[in-house]
């Protein structure tokens, strides 16, 4: 027990998951790559026929169940113009700025499989050239995509197979630091996918008999809303998202602590859930936060909006510069995964 969580196993499992590419709309090999992880460690799964996928450990009582939740889809993009100076214009996949991906290298995917480098930068980037380099807005209109190929036109990049439509992830740039931070794109929310195959593959390595039937939905369409809102069980009573806690002026949250989210834009979670996560959290001197996150949604609340009777939740690592330039501590994921096991051994509210 005194070496669990390995919080170096689940870091090096965030680096793998962050370099597969998979902005909304395009996740099928990121989720092939969590299916066949689970493939062999002998867990249930399926797939929704909106791609995500479904794992499950079977539990003492069957009558009741549980859903958690962390997603694999990312923010990224799609090309929206190709224009005649041989560059691409974007329309962007989540919510997110412009200024976050400036400079940013990407990869341009066709649709027969293909893909293409290139740098996200401003039109008026040199300085030499261009009066407004500084203080031009970075909208749309004004940001572009060099493509790492001799194009000068529209159809010279048509001729390499590149069209409107085509998907466009973001470099992560993932390095783990002797201090014990993970800076990557992506940890919104691939460090809390890590987690929970990490427990999952606890539980069955260690034969561990879970209280109660538990799903664990890898989502894959939460950056755009609508990842959790169905496929879930009629048993299920509880439904905690696992996602990261935003930080920033007025938050709690840090890099160091789990974020036990009590209310985000849209509305309260449940307040007994909440409070029994505290609970835990206490009872097993685990370091955490409770925090409200103003401008943010996860597959929880929409499970909830789509009319889903569950008591619903919401927790995560604390993330830094969410939806940029991310950071985390190995000391978060520790107490994120810590309570998460936990939870997972422990009654239901209702069965109290």
């Amino acid at each position: 027990m005194s070496t669990y969580p390995n919080v170096t196993e689940t870091k090096l499992m965030i680096q793998e998951l962050v370099t597969i590419p998979s902005p909304s709309g395009l996740t099928d090999r990121v989720i092939r790559y969590v299916e066949g992880l689970l493939y062999d460690w002998n867990i249930e799964t399926k797939r929704n026929l909106k791609g995500g996928l479904i794992a499950t450990l079977p539990g003492k009582d069957n009558r009741e169940h549980r859903m958690l939740t962390a997603h694999v889809d990312t923010l990224g993009a799609m090309v929206k113009e190709i224009k005649d100076n041989g560059r691409l214009r974007l329309d962007l996949i989540g919510g997110f700025q412009f200024n976050s991906i400036e400079g940013e290298y990407c990869t341009i995917h066709t649709a027969d499989g293909r893909g293409f480098t290139g740098t996200i930068l401003m039109h008026q980037t040199s300085v030499h050239v261009y009066k407004d380099a500084g203080k031009a807005e970075r909208n749309q209109q004004n940001m572009e995509v060099r493509i790492d190929e001799r194009v000068a036109s529209a159809d010279e990049i048509r001729a390499l197979g590149i069209e409107v439509g085509d998907f466009v992830s973001f470099d992560p740039r993932v390095q783990l630091t002797d201090h014990g931070f993970i800076k990557s794109r992506h940890l919104d929310d691939k460090a809390s996918v890590a987690i929970l195959l990490q427990l999952m593959k606890r539980v069955k390595d260690e034969n561990i008999e879970l209280p109660y039937t538990t799903h664990f939905l890898i989502s894959n369409n939460e950056e755009i809303g609508y990842g959790g809102n169905s496929n879930i069980p009629p048993e299920t009573t509880e439904y905690l998202a696992v996602d990261m806690g935003a930080m920033g002026d007025g938050q709690s949250t840090d890099e160091y602590t789990v974020s036990i989210c009590v209310k985000d834009a849209s509305g309260p979670y449940h307040f007994g859930l909440r409070n029994h996560l505290v609970n835990l959290a206490k009872q097993h001197h685990i370091s955490y936060k409770l925090d409200i996150y103003p401008y943010y949604g996860s597959d929880a609340s929409a499970a909830i909006k789509a009319g889903n009777d569950i008591i619903h939740g919401l927790i995560g690592p604390g993330i830094d510069s969410s939806h940029a330039f991310e950071r985390t501590h190995e000391d978060s994921l520790k107490n994120t995964e810590l309570l998460l096991y936990h939870y997972l051994l422990s009654e239901t509210i209702t069965a109290k």
